[in-house]
């Protein structure tokens, strides 16, 4: 029997492998309750001059690279910035023409799906 730690999505698990007595696969059991996760960092607020327009996280993943910054002209379709999420890179870009009014977040920051990455005016 080996005791094993392990973390999925940010959520601790403590498990127990044991071999089954056939010589089965081992089969995972949990041991005890999950931990409580780690908070997440707060999203940084969006300036006092932040738009209406919202451009929202497709997937979770990480910020990758940030195309333009506040006070960019945009048209509809534009890449505003590009989240990593499992190896690919996933341009979320502009839902409508206007100016980028905030970029709410920054390059390695860890993002959720849907959530607000940057708004235009």
């Amino acid at each position: 029997m080996k005791n094993y730690t392990i973390t999925v999505n940010g959520n601790v698990y403590d498990v127990t492998v044991e071999e089954g007595a056939s010589g089965a696969a081992p089969a995972a059991t949990p041991k005890a309750a999950p931990k409580a996760a780690p908070k997440a960092a707060p999203a940084k607020s969006a300036s006092a001059g932040a738009g209406s327009i919202k451009i929202e996280a497709g997937a979770a993943g990480k910020v990758f690279k940030i195309e333009k910054s506040v006070g960019d002209a945009v048209k509809k379709g534009d890449a505003v910035l590009i989240i990593e999420a499992m190896k690919m890179e996933i341009p979320q870009v502009a839902p409508a023409d206007g100016k980028v009014a905030s970029i709410d977040v920054a390059v390695g920051d860890a993002c959720e799906a849907g959530q607000v990455l940057a708004t235009l005016n």
